[in-house]
């Protein structure tokens, strides 16, 4: 399995940052964090993806489909992961316990511990030639050492190795702890990266008969790279991808440049030799030696690179840890070898109904599409609102194409165009819509502007002329006032004449709308009339002694020393207010001398104290009124009032 060791040199560029293992499906797998990388590693036969917590101490195992399925906890501390050639181990670097884990990979039980005899690691981990291989040490002083897992240790002989990089050949050796990678198609050939100081040293070591020996080695002097993050053995070639980006050669024991992908913060090699590198925002996948993208993935946050990536072995796809939210999520990136194609859809906007039409549009890709590639079309529309499947297109050699198409239908039209792929590129699909044109139809609504008594049962009566197959109509109530909605009130097909009709019950001033929704040939339409309601007021006077006629007009009879009381009823609305208007009888005409507001009770009623005039022979009259705006609110109508008549005696 490949192990390329980069988990833990970004760890240190996203010491902050959490890894959140995504696991669907189960309400216990989500969550599931680690505040470093400690490794990564996929194993195929198993479908399991490995990911360690250098912080927490734990290893999670998660399906191919990022899934949490198993972990282990309480370890301490975990830098790396390496899986061996036949799958059936699982090592763990523990740094801060001096410690390396062998462990069952189907259960993450530990099988072997080893001790490893340093203060500064192991840090590092790679399986190649029939031995775990693992980088410990420090600053100006690194090296890598080994374990046998065929050397038993009760037998007396210790199965762990150390200080087993050659120098000889290659100057003074490592100078920190390094990285190391392996490829499953070349067993015994181990790659070795530097890290720890801005050059650049590397070596590719033959560990294939247990004693490394140095097959090329490069002292960093700043010409080939700036700093080692990242290192990859390229399959099917020497030679060694170094932090995504530049590919170095190696030959007569030493390096040399070999070409370079886009600029990247780093990579994984899939064993069919394509390069998956991860950047700010994105995951691009390459062919060999190639620069122009076969796919690219969006990989959350432009903020942060990927955590790290993973090829599954059979090439199948990629896993990624993606920034998403402050943490880092396992995802996995499916069809990888597939090109992306970009599909366009150019049509009208706007077209007349029942007239021919023309779409055109592109079908593009960065790798090339097959000869006379075609395209689905659906048309939607209001007639087959489940779409309707046109003709298909041809694309062109130059990757356009176009269609002609009679809309039967008006209103909003789609045109939803399809590529189905090929065995190198994904499927596509792209749609545009079109504003196709229909005729009007009439639509009236009676009773607009008339006044009625509070609680008058009025008629609503909707026409609805020439439509095409939609004949329903319907009508809304909306009165005045904050406290009720639009409320429908009737919805049904209109008679043979076009009529339907609606009862409301004029209680406040009301807009009824009359809706005809439109079909595919007639547009939609609304008619609106507002009618008017009054508010109902009874009044009436007390303390008076008696009811007698003055000429034809009836008049309440009060002594001269006695203060009227008049009383309101009136339809009650919160905050609203009554008009009291007073007016007196002088040589055969009535002034006006009072109008004042009272507040209602909640109960709609007032009763409104006058002082006694203290003089006979004084006629009145007295009415309240509701004012519309004046009186506190707008739900009704003005109204006025009964005129109440006085008279004032001895």
């Amino acid at each position: 399995m490949r192990s390329t060791s980069v988990a833990t040199a970004l760890a240190v560029v996203f010491s902050s940052a959490a890894l959140s293992v995504v696991a669907a499906g189960t309400a216990s797998a989500a969550g599931t964090t680690v505040t470093n990388i400690g490794g990564f590693v996929v194993d195929g036969p198993l479908q399991r993806v490995f990911v360690g917590d250098a912080a927490n101490g734990r290893i999670l195992a998660s399906d191919y489909n990022g899934t949490l399925v198993d972990s282990n906890a309480g370890l301490g501390s975990v830098s790396d992961l390496a899986l061996s050639d036949d799958g059936s181990t699982l090592y763990a670097a523990l740094p801060n316990t001096h410690q390396i884990l062998a462990l069952d990979p189907a259960t993450l039980d530990v099988k072997t511990t080893y001790s490893i005899p340093t203060d500064t690691g192991p840090r590092h981990l790679a399986f190649t030639g029939g031995k775990a291989w693992f980088s410990y040490g420090d600053q100006w002083d690194g090296d890598i050492g080994s374990i046998d897992p065929s050397v038993d240790p009760a037998s007396g002989t210790d199965p762990v190795a150390m200080a087993q990089f050659p120098t000889e050949g290659t100057s003074v050796g490592l100078w920190g702890q390094a990285l190391l990678d392996t490829d499953p198609n070349r067993p015994g050939v181990l790659a070795v990266g530097q890290t720890g100081i801005s050059t650049d040293s590397m070596a590719v070591l033959d560990v294939s008969d247990g004693a490394p020996k140095a097959t090329a080695w490069y002292f960093g002097d700043y010409t080939l790279n700036n700093g080692i993050g990242d290192i990859d053995l390229v399959p099917g070639a020497d030679q060694v991808l170094i932090n995504g980006t530049d590919r170095d050669a190696w030959a007569d024991g030493k390096f040399s440049k070999a070409g370079s992908y886009p600029g990247a913060w780093g990579a994984d090699i899939a064993p069919n030799g394509l390069v998956a590198q991860f950047n700010a925002g994105k995951v691009a996948v390459y062919r060999p030696d190639t620069t122009t993208p076969l796919r690219t993935y969006s990989a959350g946050s432009t903020d942060y690179a990927a955590g790290n990536l993973r090829w599954a072995p059979d090439s199948s796809r990629i896993f990624a840890l993606v920034p998403n939210g402050g943490t880092f999520t396992l995802k996995a990136l499916t069809q990888p070898t597939l090109n992306v194609p970009t599909l366009t859809v150019n049509a009208p906007s706007s077209a007349p109904r029942a007239k021919k039409l023309t779409v055109t549009g592109k079908l593009s890709a960065t790798v090339p599409l097959p000869a006379g590639a075609r395209l689905s079309v659906t048309r939607t529309d209001l007639e087959s609102p489940s779409g309707k499947a046109l003709a298909a297109v041809t694309v062109r050699a130059d990757g356009t194409y176009s269609f002609a198409d009679t809309p039967p239908a008006g209103g909003t039209v789609t045109y939803k165009v399809t590529y189905a792929g090929d065995a190198g590129h994904t499927t596509a699909t792209a749609s545009d819509k079109v504003a196709v044109s229909r005729a009007g139809t009439s639509l009236s609504l009676n009773n607009n502007g008339k006044l009625y008594n509070y609680g008058t049962d009025v008629k609503f009566t909707a026409h609805l002329g020439t439509t095409y197959k939609n004949r329903t109509v319907k009508i809304y109530a909306d009165p005045f006032g904050g406290d009720k909605g639009n409320k429908l009130i009737k919805s049904g097909k209109v008679d043979s004449h076009g009529n339907i009709a609606a009862w409301v019950d004029m209680t406040r001033d009301t807009a009824v709308s009359a809706v005809f929704d439109g079909d595919a040939r007639y547009a939609p339409k609304t008619a609106k009339a507002t009618a008017y309601a009054r508010v109902k007021i009874s009044t009436s006077l007390s303390k008076y002694y008696k009811t007698a006629k003055i000429g034809s007009t009836s008049y309440r009879w009060f002594h001269k020393n006695t203060g009227p009381v008049f009383n309101t009823a009136m339809t009650y609305y919160p905050g609203r207010e009554h008009r009291l208007d007073l007016e007196i009888y002088y040589q055969g005409k009535w002034y006006q001398t009072d109008s004042e507001y009272f507040r209602l009770g909640t109960n709609g009623k007032t009763a409104v104290q006058f002082d006694a005039p203290g003089e006979s022979g004084i006629r009145a009259r007295m009415r309240s009124v509701y004012v519309n705006g004046s009186s506190g609110d707008t739900v009704n109508s003005t109204t006025y009032g009964a005129w109440n008549y006085l008279y004032f005696s001895n």
